[in-house]
Parts: structure tokens; sequence; C-alpha cells
């Protein structure tokens, strides 16, 4: 779009000066194509105003500086035009200086063709005048000033949202740390203990016992992890592909046969794919164990050349009717769906529930 309208301008200011410079009376030599090229020159410099602002400057003052020593009585449009982009990109002094030098050269460029000096100062001032100069120039200073507040006030609202979003992340972190810290250490340590008087007892520990301890340690980390992330704008390191076998042990402990297959090269995928997958196996697992009633769950983590695919499969009591999608399965759905990849999940024809998630391994 900046572009276009360099265009319309460049063009306008150079059919305007052409036509000025066609319609005004003056005597014929034969270096009036040479003053025609200078009109039109001088107009279409205006179109690289954007990338070199001071180079048109120049050039659009010699134009007018040639085009007046060869008889043309034409306004120096295009270099006013040029003086208010070059004050609005902040070339103030180097705008000022060539204006200077322009203003003090155009009664020798006008005095080179009438031969008169009075005249020559009067054509030089109606080429050139200095309020033209002032106007073109303030307008230019304010606009620069307009487009620095504007830019002012967007770091402004940026940096309040970000300081808005940090007092919102620590809020979230002391309620989750008054809410959930204290029953879960409640959890573990009970379970820590119940575990050592059956060892001291000699008596055998129940799995379940041993899982509930377990999975009061992993909750305990993850809620560290997450009140650390949730401070510090997700620094802390979380639990990715390389953590899956960890959690499938953990889950054996349960009694649920977990078996883990790897298929593919193994290959170093985005952070944001590796743990998506991890939360994807976690939840699914989770959900396995506490609902589907299964005796076995597969994963299975296939590495492709452009795409990573997890599929969890088990032999619960899933019926033919899917259930009413919850927080967690929405949850990995809008995280697969984030990261431009797809999620089905839903009841096994023969029994139990299967997930499917593919993960693009670069972002489109």
């Amino acid at each position: 779009m900046g572009r276009t309208v360099d265009w319309v301008i460049a063009v306008g200011v150079a059919a305007a000066l052409l036509i000025t410079g066609l319609s005004r009376e003056h005597t014929p030599t034969h270096l009036d194509p040479l003053g025609y090229t200078l009109l039109v020159v001088g107009g279409l410099a205006l179109v690289a105003q954007r990338r070199a602002p001071v180079a048109v400057l120049v050039v659009t003052g010699l134009c007018a500086l040639g085009y007046q020593a060869l008889g043309f009585d034409v306004p120096a449009v295009a270099f006013l035009f040029a003086v208010y982009f070059a004050v609005r990109a902040g070339y103030r002094l180097v705008a000022v200086l060539v204006s200077v030098a322009v203003l003090a050269a155009l009664p020798l460029a006008a005095l080179a063709s009438l031969h008169d000096t009075a005249a020559a100062l009067a054509r030089a001032r109606d080429a050139l005048e200095i309020a033209w100069l002032i106007a073109a120039g303030a307008a230019g200073e304010a606009l620069r000033q307009a487009e620095g507040r504007a830019d002012e006030a967007e770091r402004t609202r940026e940096e309040t949202a970000r300081r808005r979003a940090d007092e919102e992340r620590l809020h979230i972190a002391r309620e989750l740390h008054d809410s959930l810290t204290h029953q879960i250490s409640v959890i573990k340590v009970q379970s820590e203990a119940a575990v050592h008087v059956a060892r001291k007892r000699g008596e055998q520990v129940p799995e379940a016992l041993l899982a509930i301890r377990e999975a009061g340690r992993e909750a305990a980390r993850e809620l560290r992890a997450t009140l650390e992330a949730l401070r510090d704008d997700d620094t802390s390191p979380r639990p990715g592909l390389a953590h899956i076998p960890e959690l499938v042990e953990r889950v054996r402990i349960t009694g649920l046969n977990t078996i883990l297959t790897i298929e593919g090269t193994h290959q170093n995928v985005p952070t944001a794919v590796d743990r998506t997958v991890y939360r994807i196996v976690q939840e699914s697992l989770t959900n396995v164990t506490r609902h589907a009633a299964a005796t076995t769950a597969s994963i299975r983590i296939d590495y492709r050349t452009d795409s990573l695919v997890v599929d969890i499969e088990d032999d619960g009591t899933a019926g033919a009717v899917m259930p009413i999608p919850g927080v967690g399965l929405l949850g990995m759905r809008e995280r697969v769906t984030a990261l431009g990849g797809h999620l089905h999940a839903a009841p096994r024809t023969g029994g139990g529930f299967a997930v499917h998630a593919e993960l693009p391994v670069v972002r489109p």
C-alpha cells in the first residue's frame, strides 16, 4: 500500500510539473528536451522517499536548479515534497542545509537564462518561497512527532499489558499455592508415613499405596514447576518425551499393564511439541486408570519426517457412545490445534478408548 501511494504522489507531481512547463511561455532552445526531462525526473524521484529521503532531497533540488537554469519558470514543487518527507524521516538539519543551499543557488540558476538580476531574483522567489519551505518542514515535523507519540503510546500499552500479565501470573501462583500445596503435601507425607510403617512392621506394602506415594511426589513436582513457571515466565524446565518412560513405569505400579513402543528415528522436536506429547500421554493414562477399568494400555510414538504421531489405546469399558468431553480432553485438543496438528479421541469398535494425535515437527 505504501509503495502504491509513493508512486501516485511521484507520478502526480511529475505530471503537474510537466504540464506547467508546457503551458508557460519561454524562449525555445535545443535544450528544451533536457528541461522537460528534469521536470519529470524531479517528480518521479519522490517514489524513493521512504528508502532514501536525503538522496531524494538532493536530486529534486538539483532538478529544480537545472530546469530554472534552462529557462523553465516552474515552481519547485517536488523539492517541497522532498523537504516534507526528509523532515518527517528525522533529517531536519540536512533539510535545512539543503534548503538554504537551493534558496541561495536559485537566483544564480535563473540568471543563467534571464541575464537580468532583478528578473532572476523575482523568478527565484516565485519558484521557491521561504514560506512554502517553512510550511513543508513544519508539516513534516508535526507528522513525525505525531507518529512518535503514537509509537510511544503503543509501547506503553504493551508494557502495561505485560505488567498486568505478570501480576496475573503471580496471583494465579499464589492461589495455587494456597489451595493445593497444603493438600498435596498432606497426601505425600501420609503416604510416605504409611509406606514407612508397613515396611518397619515387615508387612507387604500394597501396590496402590506405592502408587499413591509416587502420584503425590509427581503432583508436588508438577505443582512446583507450575508455580515456578508462573513466577518466572516459563523459564523452568518441564517434562517432555524423555520423561514418558518414567511416567509409564509409575502407571505400571498401579497394576495397569502399560506397553510403550517408539518407532522411527529419534530426533529433536520443537519444545512445544515435546511438552504437548507428554501431556497427551499423561492425560490419557490418567483417564484410563481412573475411568476405564482397563487391564492393558498401549502407547505408540512414531517419529516421522515432518510429524510426530502418538496413539494411546486401552481395553477398558468405554462404550460405543462418545462420552461428554471433559477438561482434560478439551485441553489436549486445544494444545494440539494450537500447534497446527489434529487430535481424534473416541471409543474403539471392539471396546476401550483410543487417542490419536498428529503434530507437525515444524510449525506451519
